[in-house]
């Protein structure tokens, strides 16, 4: 009995320390898994399907947050994705730390998602967002920047700093700065390609967002609007070729729902599309890197080139199912170095929750191109999957 006594008294010192430690402090595991199976048929081709999530809705990481006093608290947050379809072991998404007050908001550093894509518009108007019936990239209504400051699946921003405020009186806004200087430690860019270095007169990179949101008579409408600039080096802007320049994407939209009913909508006007901006997206987004099959970036603009993005849902909820219906259209103006594009699509599906955390998916999607260089095709999606969040 007493060396069971002294066990259990020192098995209790050395946990008193890893008690104290996390008083205060809440750390939560959550995740999402899901699977789809695809078909993505390119007229003139034959079609093409996957059973997995190139989409990039597979995820799983930590949330660790601790109380600091007077209302002050310390988080810190590590994302990682993987697909289900493959042996992928994981990719980065979200790493940042961040301090929050319910006072004056929360600020974050590290890598984070832009608030094109999680505050105001983009994927928070999509329910089908991380499927391959998302109207960002592939889909072709939405900007899906391979930089990170579009509503691109696995589109994230390096190298940043956000805030997002408090909501006073349904008023709220959120904003990003990524430093450009923070490539300048390769000066050759990511991967070799020069378009990705920074450099001191590229630096700054920034981003904004607002929303206002008012609930009357049992009526949620909801204003959004945003701006966003990427800002290109010497270096860059020489690549780039004639007509280069700072590259600017501005946003506005709107959000109406009524008991089981939602309209949202949203316009985007591209400036002077980037490389690694406006003019491309990320693999998810587009359903596959470059030389695969399938991989079609329908969002793209023209490099150098300006150009428009309209995105339009509806939403009716019968019971525990969603009916969808959303379509937009994207133009790519002519440049010296390309011709003009034009896409129009349209979506139907339905969402089907079997609980609070399961859930089935499926629909149709219609891509209609024409592009002058005949590279992009129309394009039939078709798709059926479950997802399951915990």
């Amino acid at each position: 009995m007493k060396k069971k006594l002294i066990s259990l008294a020192v098995a209790g010192a050395l946990a008193t320390p890893m008690v104290a430690s996390a008083q205060g402090t809440n750390v939560t595991i959550f995740g999402s898994v899901q699977a789809e199976y695809a078909t993505v048929d390119y007229d003139g081709f034959t079609s093409q399907a996957l059973i997995g999530d190139d989409t990039g809705r597979s995820r799983w990481g930590l949330h660790v947050v601790e109380q600091l006093g007077s209302g002050l608290k310390a988080k810190a947050h590590i994302e990682y994705g993987f697909n289900t379809g493959s042996g992928d072991l994981g990719v980065a998404r979200e790493r940042w730390v961040a301090l929050a007050n319910d006072a004056w908001g929360e600020v974050k550093f590290g890598r984070v998602q832009s608030p094109f894509k999680d505050f105001a518009g983009g994927q928070t108007i999509d329910p089908f967002a991380y499927t391959t019936l998302q109207a960002a990239g592939s889909g072709g209504t939405m900007t899906a920047s391979r930089n990170g400051m579009g509503s691109g699946a696995q589109s994230f921003v390096n190298s940043a700093a956000r805030y997002d405020s408090p909501t006073v009186e349904g008023f709220s806004f959120a904003a990003l700065l990524m430093p450009g200087d923070s490539n300048r430690l390769d000066p050759i860019g990511g991967n070799g390609d020069p378009t990705n270095a920074g450099g001191e007169d590229g630096e700054w990179d920034f981003q904004i967002t607002g929303k206002y949101e008012a609930n009357v008579a049992d009526h949620n409408v909801g204003v959004f609007g945003g701006y966003s600039r990427d800002n290109i080096s010497t270096n860059q802007k020489a690549l780039q070729g004639i007509g280069a320049d700072d590259e600017e994407v501005w946003r506005g939209g709107a959000s109406w729902s009524f008991m089981d009913f939602r309209l949202s909508g949203q316009y985007e006007n591209v400036n002077n599309a980037s490389i690694n901006g406006a003019a491309s997206c990320t693999s998810a987004a587009q359903l596959g890197s470059a030389g695969d099959p399938r991989a079609q970036c329908n969002s793209a603009m023209n490099v150098n080139g300006d150009g428009h993005l309209w995105f339009v849902g509806a939403e009716y909820a019968i019971g525990s199912t969603r009916l969808v219906a959303q379509g937009g259209m994207s133009e790519a103006d002519r440049t010296t170095a390309a011709n003009k594009r034009e896409v129009s699509s349209f979506t139907v599906g339905a969402i089907h929750n079997l609980s609070k955390r399961s859930s089935l998916f499926g629909g149709y999607q219609r891509n209609m191109i024409d592009d002058r260089n005949a590279v992009f095709r129309d394009s039939n999606v078709y798709t059926v999957g479950m997802r399951h969040n915990f």
